[in-house]
């Protein structure tokens, strides 16, 4: 695939994997200094460098190679379902787990773990890598996760999904004490402007966010609360906590970089899941306890209190 590019008057003097990581915003610029090594990138048909400044009105073309998507390969594994039948099934997915295959993660996911509980009864809609997958959580995130066993359960879930009408709360402890009991933080988010693995509170270019806080339990240097979703943006509650001050505990990307607990990643639990069964149109709602941690670190909490 090609893609072509003319040199805008205010970018003239930018180093050509700079201009190319503005104009390409979803390769890294690491990949973009390989294809330059490999001659895949040509200003005015000539293969230049990495350290090559851009002139105005230079057309500058990029091929990329053809993507090849690897075999993902069904791995037995000891899932902990919370629910399943024809159509669905809710799984209580633990820390530490990527949902689906992506680079550098192409086994010991839970795709592969559902491809082989559940043959070939998952849905297509999202391909090879997402067979089933209609949301996601973080890695290090633990709780409720729906996957779809076909196509038809899929539309119905996502068409719920976009919605707003799944129900969808999390418990999480964040740094510093809330003052009010409740709150709702409405603020768009978006990729981060520098850092492209990162999002942020993006008024310009950001989607619709919103999301519901609720305290349950204060401490001396912590809240433990309960975060209700309307919307479902990538990292939301990490990022709307931390927008007002209240990052996550162990949350290294949006938070402190270290912490006085031994935690692998943010304190974030996907406790309630409540949809519309998309064959009966019952209204179901799935439950996950509390992580072993999380029990563990507010017994901690209470007890310096």
């Amino acid at each position: 695939m090609k893609q072509q590019f003319t040199v805008a008057a205010e970018d003239g003097g930018i180093r050509i994997d700079k201009y190319l990581s503005m104009c390409c915003e979803e390769l890294s610029r690491s990949y973009l200094q390989k294809l330059l090594k490999e001659q895949e990138v040509l200003v005015n048909e000539k293969a230049v460098k990495s350290n090559y400044k851009v002139s105005p009105g230079e057309v500058v073309q990029l091929s990329l190679p053809e993507a090849v998507e690897p075999e993902i390969e069904a791995e037995e594994m000891d899932l902990d379902i919370l629910y399943e039948d024809e159509d669905i099934i809710l799984i209580n997915k633990p820390k530490g787990m990527v949902v689906h295959p992506a680079a550098g993660h192409y086994s010991g996911t839970l795709v592969n773990g559902l491809m082989a509980h559940c043959r070939d009864s998952l849905s297509g809609i999202n391909g090879v890598m997402r067979p089933g997958i209609v949301h996601r959580i973080d890695m290090d995130t633990t709780g409720v996760i729906i996957v779809c066993k076909n196509d038809m359960a899929h539309n119905s879930i996502a068409e719920q999904l976009k919605e707003h009408s799944i129900t969808r709360k999390y418990y999480a402890v964040v740094h510093g004490v809330l003052k009010e009991d409740e709150g709702i933080i409405n603020a768009p988010i978006g990729r981060h402007p520098v850092d492209r693995k990162k999002m942020s509170i993006n008024e310009k270019n950001g989607r619709e966010a919103i999301t519901h806080y609720r305290v349950l339990e204060r401490f001396k240097q912590f809240t433990y609360v309960e975060c209700q979703l309307e919307t479902g943006r990538t990292h939301q509650i990490r990022v709307h906590m931390a927008s007002t001050g209240h990052p996550i505990l162990g949350d290294q990307v949006y938070g402190p970089a270290k912490s006085s607990f031994r935690l692998n990643g943010q304190t974030l639990h996907a406790g309630v899941l409540g949809i519309v069964h998309p064959k009966s149109g019952a209204y179901m709602e799935f439950t996950a306890p509390l992580p072993e941690y999380f029990e563990d670190l507010l017994r901690k909490l209470r007890g310096a209190l």
